[in-house]
């Protein structure tokens, strides 16, 4: 399987994605103080950059 700069992005974007939700998940399940306002924040940075990966596929 050969894989092209497009499916790199592409897994690149998923894995964030899941990443990101992984992080959101522990600011509002596990960390109800101030630390789950830095996990919050670190997942919508993680949208972010998947974002931007998926914007990128073709382009690059």
């Amino acid at each position: 399987m050969s894989m092209n700069k497009n499916t790199v992005l592409a897994w690149a974007t998923f894995i964030m994605i899941i990443v990101g939700l992984g992080l959101i998940a522990l600011a509002a399940f596990k960390y109800r103080e101030v630390a789950g306002y830095g996990f919050g924040a670190v997942g919508v940075g993680f949208f972010a950059i998947a974002w931007v990966f998926n914007a990128l596929k073709g382009r690059v």
